[in-house]
């Protein structure tokens, strides 16, 4: 994790080739398409909405003001910053903003101009900015990439954490103890690999191990209580209304099935090109070069993301823009686009088709879905604390204690007001916010930069 490496890293991913422009473009043009058409969307807390609003029980002003609240805070809280600080695109990025864009527009065609549009905002206007930020006496987008080793290392933990929240204190406290001797292992013997990666590997197996065993256990137990007692187990009843709605839902994508298969090539396409990365830790694992381990990462995401997206499609009839987010890690280890997109539409092919088998699969393991449940929460646990120590010391590097001060003060500050801007993404605001002011106190001869 050499500094020279990264910052070289880091400002070499803003200046996009004319194919990953036109890449960007497009697929935003598509994913505003589809938002608009109530097929996908990119934000898991607007898709259970949806379902009102493909009823037309909702309007579509309606729909829009919901995505925009649930969003914004994302977009220039978190997305903004992250790629700026790493140079690397992220979902929050380019697709929370085209989900608005999309329900915002009234008519079919207009969506995907105004997606296209966002597209060319972020390709052409993201270097821009970063550039005009670096000439700043505060550079805090410099600044900003001390929040990567904390985002790195602090995410190892969580599958320690989701262990330690579904299958108690020893559990957890041996998951952490065999984490840390993983860590320290790979540090030692593989200096080139990231240190968390054989740890979060070890981590994720063993929640997994953990739930079947005790699904089987529960199952087994159920049998012997059903031979016992003489009676067999009564399965859901022919009228089921979830039943009837999550059918219904799963045959209304399918019939879109051709265009899934293109947002899916799209997506796998962009990830492909390496200037995109699925989440926060990724960003900054493409951004060294280490595809591989950002490959492995987003691998053990998308166990935390199958239960929510599966069951919130079924249940409103509109997927998720990235899917349940295999196509992403497949995206980072393809050697080519074409091969990519290939990738990516057969596998948004087979998830749309087997939508409903997996619902039904998930049913049958609560133990494996409420451990995807407890990944979720420990990714957003893990992430909050990393972010929030790694925007500290962001701050630390552009104004020492007076930039701790406006940093933290502007987060305790959201804290109080009841939370304004997202948790996760109140912190790296906070950080651009700071860094703005400092740069004023600077300009009126209040401050003085902190030197190297």
């Amino acid at each position: 994790m050499s500094t020279p490496g990264w910052q070289l890293a880091a400002d070499a991913g803003l200046d996009f080739s004319l194919p990953q422009q036109l890449t960007v473009i497009l697929l935003c043009a598509l994913t505003a398409f589809i938002s608009h058409m109530a097929l996908a969307v990119f934000n898991d807390g607007v898709r259970p909405f949806m379902l009102d609003f493909i009823h037309g029980r909702t309007t579509r002003s309606a729909t829009t003001a919901v995505s925009f609240g649930l969003s914004a805070g994302f977009i220039f809280g978190l997305g903004a910053p992250m790629a700026l600080s790493s140079g690397v695109l992220n979902p929050w990025l380019l697709f929370l903003p085209t989900d608005i864009l999309g329900l915002l527009a009234p008519k079919k065609w207009l969506a995907p101009l105004l997606g296209a549009g966002w597209g060319a905002v972020v390709v052409f206007g993201l270097n821009g900015a970063n550039e005009v930020a670096h000439d700043l006496p505060v550079d805090f987008l410099t600044a900003m990439q001390q929040m990567s080793t904390p985002i790195l290392f602090l995410f190892t933990l969580f599958p320690v954490l989701a262990i330690t929240k579904q299958f108690g204190r020893a559990w957890g406290g041996a998951a952490g103890v065999l984490e840390l001797a993983l860590v320290v292992l790979t540090m030692k013997l593989w200096p080139d690999m990231f240190a968390g990666a054989l740890a979060m590997a070890v981590g994720v197996l063993l929640l997994i191990g953990l739930a079947v065993r005790r699904d089987l256990a529960q199952r087994k137990a159920d049998r012997a209580d059903e031979a016992a007692s003489g009676t067999a187990a009564q399965g859901p009843p022919e009228d089921d209304p979830m039943a009837s709605l999550f059918s219904t839902s799963a045959a209304r994508l399918r019939r879109y099935l051709p265009l899934f298969m293109v947002l899916g090539a799209g997506v796998c396409m962009l990830a492909q090109m390496h200037i995109f990365g699925g989440g926060e830790a990724t960003s900054f694992l493409i951004a060294k070069g280490n595809i591989s381990e950002a490959a492995q990462v987003d691998f053990y995401r998308f166990f935390g993301f199958i239960p929510l997206i599966a069951t919130t499609a079924l249940a409103s009839g509109a997927y998720g823009i990235a899917g349940f987010t295999i196509v992403y890690p497949i995206g980072y280890l393809m050697p080519n686009p074409v091969l990519a997109a290939i990738a990516g539409a057969a596998v948004f092919a087979i998830e749309v088709m087997a939508l409903s088998s997996i619902g039904k699969v998930l049913g049958k393991l609560p133990s494996v879905r409420d451990s995807s449940e407890h990944l979720r929460s420990a990714i957003t646990d893990s992430l909050h604390l990393a972010i929030l120590f790694g925007s500290l010391m962001a701050a630390n590097a552009m104004g020492a204690g007076l930039g701790i001060l406006v940093v933290g003060g502007l987060y305790l500050l959201n804290e109080a007001m009841g939370r304004p801007v997202v948790r996760m993404a109140a912190a790296p605001a906070a950080v651009i916010v700071g860094g703005v002011l400092l740069n004023v106190l600077y300009w009126l001869d209040l401050f003085t930069p902190v030197k190297g």
